[in-house]
């Protein structure tokens, strides 16, 4: 919320990576909020959080939106920092205002078909044989159609785009070098790259990993929920935390630079001082 409020505060919009920020905001809301329906269920329900039922496919399907829009958009700025740090190099292509506001609406359209599938029709309400022992009443099936290739998306991309970043900073600062000019500057941001794409990796390996090792477990298992009780469900549940540490993490790594965040928020408030003493004369 932080995120959003001081983008659309300081009209930092304009800018095509700005939207992408402020839309990865708005997918880490969607998972806390999803995430958090989910808790509330299982407080005042926890059977049907283990056992399956037909109140589960609304905020399962609202927590698969949301994750599978972060994971879009965490590849749509991965190629939009690529594309960025290319320009000049041989690509003529630009991102502009309307290409990152076509990728959103793409994002978010693809997310909600893929997400609401269960809604539609392909769960396991009324079949027992397919069901998910972490996630009923999805089927296994629909799970497996939805991590594999998205997970593999989620790691594969970003970390070709974050590499091929680093190789062309690097190349420059060689043709720097050789032409005898200052190479300082280009060693500060291939370093910076670095070490932000190493941060991003790592986060999205260490979040999504482990939901897609309980899809693969999902898929292998052929046992009852009584028989896996709790362990399986002690780690589904920590596999719901990670995934709520990636939202966190996120802004982190994204905007949420805390000299930079907190020069914004003082600035707001500097200049709404004024809007409130004029009101009161």
């Amino acid at each position: 919320c932080t995120v959003i409020f001081t983008r659309l505060a300081t009209r930092d919009l304009h800018k095509p990576i700005s939207i992408l920020f402020c839309n990865l905001a708005v997918s880490d809301l969607f998972t806390s909020f999803s995430g958090f329906w989910i808790s509330l269920l299982f407080i005042t329900n926890p059977d049907i959080t283990i056992f399956g039922s037909e109140d589960m496919l609304a905020p399962y399907a609202l927590y698969t939106t949301s994750i599978l829009s972060t994971i879009y958009n965490l590849v749509s700025i991965g190629i939009e920092r690529y594309l960025a740090v290319a320009e000049s190099m041989r690509t003529r292509f630009r991102v502009a205002r309307n290409h990152s506001i076509a990728v959103v609406f793409i994002s978010w359209v693809l997310a909600f078909f893929l997400g609401c599938l269960p809604l539609m029709g392909w769960n396991c309400l009324h079949a027992e044989r397919s069901v998910s022992v972490l996630y009923s009443p999805f089927c296994v099936d629909y799970l497996v159609f939805i991590a594999i290739p998205n997970v593999a998306v989620a790691f594969v991309v970003p970390l070709f785009t974050y590499l091929r970043i680093i190789i062309i900073l690097r190349r420059r600062k060689q043709r720097m070098k050789a032409c005898g000019q200052a190479t300082g500057t280009y060693k500060s941001a291939e370093t910076q790259v670095a070490r932000a794409s190493i941060s991003i990796w790592l986060l999205a390996l260490v979040s999504y990993a482990p939901f897609f090792a309980g899809v693969i477990f999902d898929a292998t298992t052929q046992r009852c929920h009584a028989e896996l009780y709790p362990g399986v469900y002690i780690f589904r549940n920590c596999t719901a935390m990670l995934i709520t540490i990636t939202c966190l993490g996120n802004p982190v790594l994204y905007t949420l630079k805390l000299r930079t965040l907190g020069a914004k928020l003082r600035a707001l408030r500097c200049l709404s001082a004024p809007r409130v003493r004029a009101c009161a004369i």
